[in-house]
């Protein structure tokens, strides 16, 4: 067996990323057991082979103690049953005695945890199939008034099967509910367009609801009995493993496999990266460039709920394997899915999308002219995300890119520039180092630290400065990892301002892959699948962390996320913020007053009516995330769903087109442009959206204000 310090000196290129995978495993009951002395050695190698790596690669290596393993149970217990429908509380108090032993089965190499409880979930799901099916065989009384908590932390392990039998009745009861009420709402839209419409009773609807939820269940079900077993065993491996934090993870062979494939760009789909969260299938992240990019519906934070191909039945996918929600999701270049997704105010909104290959181009910086009223024109970049192409020796490069849209807008004569970071995930650390280093002179950018030694510091060593006029970056809570550390070393130097959420998100940590089959001798064992291993940290050359705490602007505008708790911060198990020793660095002579143009903008940040309505709706928002007990009468279901969507509209005002905001491209870059009429559509629509952002408007006020 290979050393794993020797494969350690092998490992490529630094790369950042936000990607968060670890919550993409299925967090499905699995139904494993352990026969076989072949399955024995595996998984003993297995285990041993991953906390080994663990022990000499992880950051923040941690103890296997009584503490390590009550985390990891709860993890566990967590994700076996995360809404509380299928185990009692007879199941728990069978596992609770191994709370404290999971610690000492890692280092046994024993599953006798596991075992357990794979036996004890099997069961209950094969008894949950008879109360589905029970159930839905007669009407449902929707005239009652009965109500149901649909936040699952809130709720308990029932008692017997009786009371978890009645549990079912009121998921099945909600679930039908929700169908009807669409059915109905259709079904009157319907009607006002044409009164040749056929209309059914609330009765005939209700059997069809019926009917629909069953057919999802059954699939549901099929999919299950599907799933493979050793994959599934993964589910009890990283509730364990993610108690070193939830970007350490171990991959089943197709589960790295799939990662790879989406790491590459190249797989033909939507175009949005998501996790397992709370039961729900979330999105994480929507890929620039992609299908759903240009569609621009589908947003971070969004929670898909029903899956449909093109106009045919939809399938809920609440609770289901997120392998299974990936596989109805991807599809051939072309073709159509339909989304049913609930946003984050809680409406319910039903998104097609053709699904297509990721546009290259719109991943790339690029610029445009700003101009407001009769004031100089400002320059504008967008940078989606710092990417790098490591496969060629004068790959394309974000920190290149980014220079030549400076030169070019210096050739217009611009008066500063704002860099945009927003939605930025991450990407190459080198380009982070040289991107800085066009608008400060050389220096240190960022520390980086390992478990052992010192910290390394990664400098820009050209004292050339490409620019050095006004500089304003923009961040929001969905900029991560290297967009924080640029606009961390633009905030140290106090090279800019930094105007944004009320932080970044928070991921000031590396992943590295250890394919696990390189450590194993005997060929017979493998394929073994990953382990992905928080390795390192980095720090401002100020010595704070960028991890957890994120980058908090110079100047905070009110962003719909305000109240609700996002990021780095969302996760279990993170690691802390911590700070080392800062180093030599010189400061940039600012010609601004910050404390002044700070005041400014929040003057008029709040007479203006756009970020008033934000800072409304994100109050909204949180009072709607805290609603999570529903009724089950139809009547009142549908006047506070009507009653929600009202409200909504109210911030449809937010997306107005500013008065007197001029977007214009710059004219070296009209010729490719009126060149395509693809590229003429796709830029008509970015100037649009441009038109109607009130962050980038303030972003340019900021700049007039530093002149």
């Amino acid at each position: 067996m290979k050393s794993l310090k020797y494969f350690l000196l092998l490992l490529p290129v630094l790369v950042l990323s936000s990607y968060i995978y670890s919550e993409s495993i299925s967090e499905e009951a699995p139904d494993l057991s352990i026969s076989t002395d072949e399955d024995n050695k595996r998984d003993e190698v297995l285990i041993d082979l991953i906390f080994k790596g663990l022990d000499e690669a992880h950051f923040q290596p941690l103890s296997l103690d009584d503490d390590f393993s009550a985390k990891a149970y709860d993890l566990y217990l967590e994700r076996l049953d995360y809404s509380k429908r299928y185990l009692i509380a007879e199941d728990v108090e069978k596992m609770a005695p191994y709370k404290l032993k999971i610690d000492d089965e890692v280092k046994n190499r024993t599953f006798e945890f596991y075992t357990l409880s794979a036996e004890i979930i099997k069961n209950r799901i094969e008894e949950s199939k008879v109360f589905y099916q029970e159930i839905l065989e007669e009407p449902f009384d929707f005239t009652t008034n009965e109500t149901i908590e649909v936040d699952y932390e809130k709720l308990a392990f029932v008692k017997d099967k009786a009371a978890l039998k009645e549990r079912w009745r009121k998921l099945l009861k909600y679930q039908t509910l929700a169908r009807l009420a669409d059915m109905i709402e259709e079904q009157e839209q319907a009607a006002e367009k044409s009164d040749t419409v056929t209309i059914k009773s609330v009765a005939e609807l209700e059997v069809e609801a019926r009917e629909k939820v069953k057919k999802n269940y059954v699939d549901f079900y099929d999919r299950m009995d599907d799933l493979n077993d050793k994959d599934r065993q993964s589910v009890y491996l990283n509730s364990v493993i993610n108690v070193y934090g939830p970007h350490t993870s171990y991959f089943p062979p197709q589960d790295k496999e799939n990662f790879d494939i989406s790491m590459s760009g190249q797989l033909e789909g939507i175009g949005a990266r998501l996790i397992k969260k709370d039961g729900y299938i979330k999105v994480s992240e929507i890929v620039p460039g992609s299908a759903s990019y240009r569609q621009g519906d589908l947003k971070a934070g969004d929670l898909i709920t029903k899956v449909a191909q093109g106009n045919e039945e939809p399938v809920d996918v609440v609770d289901a394997d997120i392998d299974d929600a990936v596989k109805l999701i991807r599809g051939k270049k072309g073709t159509e899915v339909r989304l049913t997704v609930k946003k984050i105010d809680g409406t319910i909104q039903v998104i097609p999308i053709v699904r297509d290959v990721v546009l290259i181009e719109e991943t790339y910086a690029r610029s445009v002219i700003l101009k407001k009223d009769n004031n100089k024109s400002v320059g504008y970049i967008h940078l989606p995300k710092f990417y790098a192409d490591f496969s060629k020796k004068d790959g394309r490069s974000c920190a290149r890119d980014v220079e030549k849209e400076v030169e070019k807008l210096k050739s217009e004569g611009v008066s500063g520039i704002i860099l945009d970071l927003r939605n930025n995930g991450g990407g190459s650390l080198q380009d982070v180092v040289d991107m800085a280093g066009l608008f400060i002179e050389k220096g240190p950018i960022v520390q980086v630290k390992a478990k052992r030694g010192a910290p390394y510091v990664l400098k820009d060593d050209n004292s050339e400065v490409q620019y050095d006029g006004p500089l304003v970056v923009m961040v929001n809570n969905n900029s991560a990892s290297a967009s924080e550390i640029m606009a961390a070393a633009i905030q140290d130097y106090q090279r800019g301002i930094i105007i944004g959420s009320n932080s970044s998100f928070g991921k000031g940590t590396v992943q590295r892959f250890f394919g696990l089959d390189d450590f194993v001798i005997d060929r017979s064992l493998t394929p073994l699948g990953a382990v992905k291993i928080t390795t390192q940290k980095f720090y401002r050359v100020n010595g704070g962390a960028t991890q957890l705490k994120g980058v908090t602007p110079d100047i905070v505008v009110p962003d719909i996320f305000s109240f609700i708790e996002t990021g780095e911060k969302e996760h279990d198990h993170v690691m802390k913020w911590d700070e080392i020793s800062a180093v030599e660095y010189k400061q940039w002579k600012p010609s601004y007053n910050l404390d002044k143009v700070r005041k400014n903008s929040e003057a008029r940040i709040k007479d203006n009516n756009t970020f008033q309505l934000i800072q409304e709706n994100a109050k909204w928002l949180k009072g709607r995330r805290d609603i999570t007990n529903f009724s089950l009468n139809l009547e009142k279901y549908r006047a506070e769903q009507k009653k929600t969507k009202e409200e909504a509209e109210r911030y449809d005002d937010i997306d107005k087109v500013i008065e007197g905001l001029q977007v214009m491209n710059i004219k070296a870059d009209l010729p490719a442009i009126d060149a395509d009429t693809v590229k003429q559509e796709r830029n008509k629509k970015w100037l649009e959206r441009i038109e109607k952002d009130a962050y980038i408007n303030e972003a340019l006020m900021v700049i007039d204000d530093m002149k």
